[in-house]
């Protein structure tokens, strides 16, 4: 019999899933849907299934009965303050049910973002909402420009809306599309605001701009003129790591026609992140891309836009980047690993340790779970009733349960516990919750859609009623080459001053998803700086240090190393600094020194 479901993995694609048995011996994509193409990746075909799960239920390093576990869990929310920290292990929205018990307590929860924040403060800043571009608007695109994202191993799904296109890549790595692309930019990292800006410079200059859209929605774009010409021409293409030739190629591909950006996350994991992205729609609107088929900018949408959500609370919050777990007796980690995935690991780590009560509820061991007092199995999406939104499309599905198992325990079954264990009252029934999610959608031939849905989003205008202007970035603060641990550097023997660290790169891995599944132990860089393959390195940050094995990687830049971030120990290296805007994690603003210890 067959079942369908979808997948609840922190992805875009957020493909729809059939279910042949039960037992999931067998699964494929909805070749109807129109967003999975069929198609399953590696991870959910292989990976998810193979992994060694949490089976019991542990008190003090102890298996108990999930009733056990439970009454310390209870014991443990009785002492307070309490933090619940929610990781991306799992999208649906009835991960959030667990908020509700918290209000009940007076608990604290966290803002802020670990993934994306930084580049939806600068997209607001611009457009005053974010809404997500329809695919079927990248599909009419005649150049899709693919900027810091790594599609074939974060997006795979959308390869085949990029066919016959002209691709242009802007990244620090030739990644695998870039090497199929008609044009790839390998730009200096953290340098994507510059070419964002000296792009819009060259359209003024040339006078490509569309006036005539700009009249309409951007009346203040003569203002932003004069800002793109206070930046010097010369020192910025060097600094970027590229010329006038090169960015003549680049205009050609984006004049006088459709053109789409896809944006990645890697472009704004700095403390000017939120600038990137405002200077990079700034771009976009100079050229006219916004309300219009085939154009526009497809970053990370605000899944919940137009959605009233039954799970915001009035909690108290601490910061998602910085949490200072140690001023909580009692802290909840639900669906993530922050003694891994956060920044400035080791800070992390310590304050970790001295929580007294440290629950960790999720599926597989890891680095918190292996400090956690309460270890509680969850259920995955297979597993249990939920609803799937999307930061990649507009397309809302129902998770359905398609297999039972003994193991774990729903969120929602847990907050049910909680609130009959504490005699609270108010909690409604799973059912009430869900479908409070899915009567609020629109609906098509597909099934649901978000309710935020616009076919050519910004065609009236922009902001959360459609009557405002595009707001042009006009300012940019940025003293990160003049603060003190980005300065270290070196005399040469032609008396050149020369930087002796690398950029940190830390991608996503195609065998994993974040620290879920398989990890890597290599530091991959440039053969030109004379390490063999298999050499062991040190590297150093002030944050930190990690020995790793040397992997050759021609495709990357020679100035960066690359560590994906499922390596155990990366954020050690990582600084826990706030980005200027949309309290985000900054895991690339950090500069490596490598020393050969074997």
């Amino acid at each position: 019999m067959k079942q369908t479901t979808a997948c609840a993995l922190d992805c875009y694609d957020a493909c729809k899933i059939v279910v042949e048995e039960s037992a999931l011996r067998t699964i494929e994509g909805d070749k109807n849907h129109p967003v999975g193409n069929g198609a399953l990746c590696a991870l959910l075909n292989k990976s998810i299934h193979e992994e060694e799960r949490i089976a019991k239920p542990r008190v003090d390093g102890v298996e108990v009965s999930m009733d056990e576990a439970m009454n310390a869990v209870k014991k443990a929310f009785e002492s307070s303050p309490s933090l619940l920290w929610r990781g991306s292990g799992n999208m649906g929205v009835m991960q959030e049910v667990t908020n509700l018990f918290m209000e009940r307590i007076n608990g604290t929860l966290t803002h802020g973002s670990l993934c994306d924040g930084a580049g939806d403060a600068g997209i607001v800043e611009g457009r005053g909402v974010n809404r997500t571009l329809p695919l079927e608007q990248i599909v009419k695109a005649e150049t899709v420009v693919v900027w810091g994202r790594n599609v074939t191993v974060t997006n795979a799904h959308m390869m085949p809306f990029l066919e016959g296109k002209n691709i242009v890549v802007i990244d620090p790595v030739q990644t695998a599309i870039a090497k199929k692309a008609a044009m790839h930019v390998q730009i200096q990292p953290r340098t994507d605001y510059y070419l964002a800006i000296m792009l819009s410079r060259f359209i003024y200059m040339e006078d490509s701009q569309d006036t005539p859209w700009l009249e309409e929605f951007a009346s203040d774009h003569e203002e932003f003129y004069e800002f793109t010409q206070a930046h010097r021409i010369k020192a910025i293409l060097q600094y970027i790591g590229t010329d006038l030739g090169e960015i003549g190629r680049l205009l050609n591909y984006l004049r006088h026609q459709k053109v789409v950006f896809l944006v990645g996350t890697g472009v704004q994991k700095y403390s000017t992140g939120a600038s990137t992205l405002h200077a990079i729609d700034s771009l976009a609107a100079l050229l006219g891309l916004f309300g219009k088929e085939g154009c526009g900018v497809h970053y990370l949408g605000n899944s919940k836009l137009g959605f009233e959500n039954p799970f915001e609370v009035a909690c108290k919050t601490v910061s998602k980047v910085t949490t200072p777990f140690s001023d909580f007796t009692t802290v909840l980690v639900q669906g993530g690993n922050p003694a891994a995935s956060m920044p400035n690991s080791n800070r992390v780590c310590q304050e970790l340790e001295s929580v007294e009560n440290l629950i960790y509820f999720g599926l597989y061991e890891n680095e918190t779970s292996k400090r956690a007092k309460i270890v509680l199995p969850a259920k995955n999406f297979f597993e249990k009733e939920d609803v799937r939104l999307s930061y990649g499309h507009q397309y809302v599905q129902k998770i359905n349960q398609v297999v039972q198992r003994d193991i774990g325990i729903s969120e929602y079954d847990f907050t049910k516990w909680l609130f009959d264990a504490f005699g609270f009252e108010g909690l409604q029934s799973e059912e009430s919750y869900i479908d409070t999610w899915l009567k609020q959608c629109k609906e098509d031939e597909h099934g649901y859609i978000s309710p935020a849905y616009e076919a050519i989003p910004y065609e009236s205008g922009f902001g959360e009623e459609g009557d405002d202007e595009f707001v042009f970035i006009d300012e940019y603060d940025d003293d990160f080459i003049n603060t003190k641990r980005f300065t270290k550097v070196r005399t040469s023997e032609k008396n050149k001053i020369e930087d002796e660290r690398f950029w940190l790169l830390s991608p996503k891995s195609n065998k994993s998803l974040n620290t879920q599944f398989k990890r890597d132990n290599k530091v991959h860089m440039h053969p030109k700086h004379g390490y063999k393959e298999g050499t062991l390195l040190k590297l150093s940050s002030e944050y930190g240090t990690l020995e790793l094995e040397v992997k050759h990687n021609v495709d990357l830049r020679e100035d960066c190393l690359m560590v994906p971030n499922n390596t155990p120990g990366v954020n050690r290296l990582t600084p826990s600094v706030v980005s200027d805007e949309g309290e985000s994690a900054c895991y690339q603003e950090v500069k490596i020194v490598v020393e050969d210890v074997g």
